[in-house]
Parts: C-alpha cells; sequence; structure tokens
C-alpha cells in the first residue's frame, strides 16, 4: 500500500464529515471527483489505482486530467473548476501529513480556476411546465407519483437532491401545506405549498402505502427514488408531452430547470429578487441576480420607467455638390 491510500481514506471517511461536518452529499461528490482522477491517473501512468502515489499527482498530471474532462468526458468548464478544488482541497490536507510534499501542492494550488461564458440560463414557460405535468397517466399509481414528484419540484423550486431527500414527516398538509426542506450548507426552509401541488402530494400519500424508508418519494421497489430515477422519469414525460406541445420536442430538460422555471416564475410575481433568493435557498443574493438577466420583462419595465432626454433634431446637409449629387443618386 502507498501512502496516498491510507490519506485519501482519512480524507474522506474522517477529514470531511467528521472533522469538517460535511454532508453525505458532499463527501460522495468529492469521492466522484477522486475516482475519475485515480481511474485517469491509473490508465496515463500504466498502473493500478492502488500503486499511484503521491508523487504521482504532480501538477502535471492535474492539467491533463482537466483537459481530459473538458475535451473527452465533454464537461463544462464550471464542472472542471469543481473538480480542481476538490483536487486543491485535499492537497491542503495533504500539506499537514506530508511535508515534503509541500511544493508539489503549492504548483497545484497555483493552477487558477478558469474562465468561462456566462450564458442565460435555460427554463421551461408555463405552457410547457403544464404539458410535462400533464403527462403522467394519474390512473397508475407511478403516474400519480411522478405528477407528484415533478409538480413539487417545481413549485418548490427543489434542487434535485433536495427532492429526493424529503422526508414524509417533514411534509404537512394542513392549513394549506407546507414542506420542509433540507438544502445546500444543511440550511433548512420551510416552503409554503401551492394547492393544487398539495392536492398531488395528497394523492399520492393516499396509495404510497407503508415502506420501510423515511423518503417521501419511492421507487416500485420501496426504496427512496435516486436522483437518476427522477432524472429518468421527467425524461420520460417531457418526451411524451412533446406529443401535444412542440416546444419541447427533441428537447432535453433536466430537473435543474424546472427549478429555474419557478425562479423565474416567482421573479415575475413579486418583482424582489430578495423573495426569490429566499424561496431558492441561496446563501448570497448575486447567485440569484442571474435570473435578472434572463427575464427580459425586468429589463421592459426598466426601460419604460426612464424618461429619454428631449434631444434637438436637425438635418444633415451636403458640404458641396459633389457629395450631394452622391446622396440625391442614393436616394433613387
Amino acid at each position: 500500500m502507498t501512502q496516498l491510500a491510507p490519506l485519501i481514506t482519512s480524507f474522506l471517511r474522517e477529514h470531511m464529515p467528521h472533522q469538517r461536518g460535511y454532508s453525505p452529499r458532499s463527501c460522495e461528490t468529492y469521492a466522484f471527483s477522486f475516482k475519475l482522477l485515480f481511474e485517469f491517473a491509473a490508465k496515463r501512468l500504466s498502473i493500478r489505482p492502488s500503486l499511484l502515489t503521491i508523487e504521482n499527482l504532480d501538477a502535471t498530471l492535474i492539467l491533463a486530467f482537466l483537459r481530459h474532462i473538458e475535451k473527452e468526458r465533454g464537461n463544462a468548464i464550471t464542472t472542471r473548476n469543481l473538480r480542481l478544488a476538490a483536487i486543491k482541497t485535499f492537497m491542503r490536507y495533504v500539506e499537514y501529513r506530508v511535508p515534503s510534499a509541500l511544493e508539489q501542492t503549492a504548483r497545484i494550488h497555483a493552477i487558477p480556476a478558469k474562465r468561462h461564458d456566462q450564458k442565460l440560463i435555460q427554463h421551461l414557460t408555463i405552457d410547457e411546465i403544464r404539458a410535462i405535468l400533464n403527462a403522467p397517466d394519474l390512473a397508475t399509481r407511478s403516474g400519480v407519483r411522478d405528477r407528484a414528484m415533478m409538480h413539487l419540484c417545481f413549485a418548490a423550486g427543489l434542487r434535485v437532491s433536495e427532492l429526493v431527500g424529503v422526508l414524509a414527516e417533514n411534509l404537512s398538509l394542513q392549513n394549506g401545506g407546507s414542506v420542509m426542506v433540507r438544502g445546500k450548507g444543511r440550511k433548512e426552509r420551510c416552503l409554503p405549498l401551492w394547492k393544487e401541488t398539495a392536492r398531488d402530494l395528497r394523492a399520492w400519500l393516499s396509495i404510497r402505502g407503508t415502506v420501510a424508508v423515511p423518503e417521501l418519494f419511492v421507487n416500485a421497489r420501496g426504496e427512496p427514488m435516486s436522483r437518476a430515477g427522477f432524472e429518468y422519469i421527467l425524461d420520460k414525460h417531457v418526451r411524451k408531452a412533446g406529443k401535444t406541445c412542440a416546444t419541447l420536442r427533441g428537447r432535453n430538460v433536466s430537473p435543474h430547470q424546472l427549478r429555474h422555471s419557478c425562479a423565474v416564475v416567482m421573479l415575475q410575481a413579486t418583482h424582489d429578487v430578495r423573495k426569490v433568493a429566499l424561496w431558492l435557498g441561496h446563501a448570497d443574493i448575486r447567485t440569484t441576480e442571474v435570473y435578472l438577466r434572463m427575464d427580459p420583462n425586468e429589463k421592459l419595465e426598466a426601460v419604460e420607467a426612464v424618461i429619454p432626454p428631449e434631444l434637438r433634431r436637425g438635418r444633415f446637409k451636403a458640404p458641396d455638390a459633389l457629395i450631394a449629387s452622391l446622396l440625391s443618386d442614393m436616394g433613387a
């Protein structure tokens, strides 16, 4: 066993969850980053992952890995930066335990995050949302569950991890209905439910039956719904909705687009980005401001609210006969 193996094990199993208090989802995300890194390094060096050493993970290999996930895996630059951040966090852990690797870790810390274009966020219109929510067959148990899941994801603006992590005990259908959600950073927020959303959730609870897990949504085997499971369900109903809604045909809709769509609806209804930030559970309002860029109504109202300056008008006169004749020819 090399020195790398016990280091990465203690980092993921002890340092992150117990010393730093990272959530299980964050630990899983970090573990997946290192899984990709070790697979790439082992293939590049033609050795087994268990034989990798700390010295193998130098700045040259890390840069090659970052190019690999961009070019070959087709990951976005934001994902590339997240993988780099995970590696740097581990290297800070290594610094205190392997002093001989200080120069090596310093070179890795010097690798900059990559700048990228900030494109407008993709979202769905109300008509598209309605078509997707109407796609499930409500005469079946799975159809009732699917409608309730997608409706709650949209209406509450949930991340997919928040959706599949909702506990049945945290759902209240009394006095209009509300749901308690645990989001990023283990921050909890309580959200009221629309009457239509509460109705769909009540229909699901009536046929959910007795299951051995506390999660609100379960699969056909009675196990907690997974992220991949919900992504499959959403994709299935988007394709079905495309038969009646032309703008959905051939379109890939991610669960996060339901969250974005909720944010746009909330912003149009409240005209207050702070309320949208509270609803979505954003720690920094600057994260929410991206929705201001994507909503043309906000810009139109700003234009209409401004009184343009009154300008003096004039008429251009040609300075000589040659220019005047050219202008008259162009007018003809």
